[in-house]
């Protein structure tokens, strides 16, 4: 099905205030249709946790604070990206990260554990395993000793990639190493995770996602720069050994950055469908990031650039990557404003195209500034909130309109919820799992996802 750039006007309810949400949807398809209108209102949650559609229940795994079932000691905060991976007699195994700063309370364990790497740092990653009724049945630490690990990625060979957002040297906030690495963690065997090594070769900077394209092993990163110039940048890695397995990516390779000729700034992008051809791709200089940081060195060309490249995805139905820019504003370094951006390249085309823009007002806050996203098998894309105000986390329809299917109820001040993160489905589609950032909070959400309301 074939489907036409469309404008939407969403309600919020509010003295006839609006949000203009435009979205192309065609390409958002994988296995299956998406709902044609969501799944229908959110209904509370008598528990004031989390509000669901009709039909759905939602299931705490974990909550930051308790005691890891590993006994290595308690739940860390800062709950963010996840993956998600199939095991054995229908058990599901869950890589967690945590996006630790120095002055956390929760931070991972890394006393006398083997899976640390700088006892200075507070970040790392947490495996959960899952039995068939989505019980908890264990629970223990896979990284430690990381700084501010944000989100990350799958690999086609069943590992996760967790990312450091940061630039962070060795002796500042209590550092013994320099950070700002991507770092691979198995999520079936915690001995692979012992002595953990950074992927040097794929850049230091201030990594928030990543995609592998499971044709060639190539890797997407997005740099989730906040402010300042420059802002930054969508990169590629080429291993050298790619789809090698396990520890393959420690072999090195190339990281470039990406230039699209007429795009510089992505927030003057203001249309869907528009399409920028014959993307090149440039070697970083430094991926070390020795004495620049990577998105300040000097390029053949200019390499794009955006403001807070978050989310990144790989479409397995038409072979391209998706990311996101979260929001874009001119007092942080940005040329124009927007409350959030998703676009794709196609690799087979080298082209990048603007897929979904939101042009919200500050009146509003239901549908703005996507985070992590995954796509979802029944079609569209699932994308987690991370913004003032209220959290939810959101659908596209089979039509590209957006709609909500969870509301984060768990207020840190009044009328302020913490972020949704680390969005995922089981391999068979049956449950959807994604975190509440603050206070950490681990779900598993199942329910008629068939339904079309």
């Amino acid at each position: 099905m074939s489907l036409s750039r469309r404008t939407f006007l969403v309600s919020t309810g509010a003295a006839g205030l609006s949000l203009a949400l435009t979205g192309r949807a065609e390409a958002l398809h994988t296995v299956r249709p998406g709902p044609r209108a969501g799944y229908g209102p959110l209904l509370p949650d008598p528990a004031g946790i989390l509000d669901l559609p009709r039909g759905f229940k939602y299931r705490i795994l974990s909550r930051e604070g308790d005691r890891l079932l590993s006994g290595q000691g308690r739940v860390p905060g800062s709950h963010d990206g996840m993956g998600s991976f199939t095991g054995s007699r229908q058990h599901t195994h869950l890589v967690r990260n945590h996006e630790n700063y120095p002055d956390a309370t929760n931070t991972v364990p890394t006393a006398g554990l083997a899976t640390t790497y700088d006892p200075g740092a507070g970040g790392g990653t947490t495996n959960l395993v899952l039995d068939p009724a989505l019980r908890t049945r264990e629970e223990y630490v896979s990284l430690g000793g990381t700084a501010i690990n944000c989100s990350g990625g799958h690999t086609p060979w069943r590992t996760w990639l967790t990312c450091e957002e940061t630039e962070g040297r060795a002796g500042t906030n209590g550092y013994t190493k320099d950070h700002g690495w991507i770092f691979e963690v198995d999520p079936y065997d915690n001995r692979r995770n012992a002595d953990p090594v950074p992927l040097t070769a794929m850049g230091r900077f201030m990594h928030e996602a990543v995609a592998v394209d499971p044709s060639n092993g190539v890797v997407y990163e997005t740099e989730d720069a906040f402010s300042g110039a420059p802002l930054g940048s969508f990169y590629r890695f080429l291993p050298k050994k790619p789809l090698a397995g396990h520890g393959s990516l420690r072999a090195g390779g190339t990281l470039q950055a990406m230039h699209a000729p007429g795009l510089n700034d992505m927030s003057l992008v203001r249309e869907p469908g528009t399409t920028f051809t014959n993307v090149q791709w440039f070697d970083v200089p430094d991926p070390t990031a020795a004495t620049t940081p990577v998105r300040a060195q000097e390029y053949a060309k200019p390499i794009v650039r955006g403001q807070k490249l978050e989310g990144c995805w790989w479409g397995d139905a038409d072979g391209c990557v998706y990311f996101v820019s979260s929001f874009a504003r001119p007092k942080d370094g940005s040329a124009a404003t927007h409350d959030g951006q998703v676009w794709k390249y196609d690799p087979r085309r080298r082209t990048l195209t603007l897929e979904i823009i939101f042009n919200g007002t500050d009146a509003d806050d239901t549908y703005e500034c996507p985070d992590n996203i995954c796509m979802s098998p029944y079609g569209g894309l699932m994308m987690c909130e991370d913004s003032s105000g209220e959290n939810y986390l959101l659908g596209t329809t089979r039509d590209g309109e957006p709609f909500t299917f969870a509301r984060n109820r768990q207020e840190l001040s009044p009328g302020e919820t913490g972020e949704l993160s680390g969005v995922s489905f089981s391999q068979d589609g049956r449950t959807l799992f994604f975190n509440v950032y603050t206070p950490g909070t681990t779900f598993a959400v199942t329910g008629p996802w068939r339904r079309h309301s």
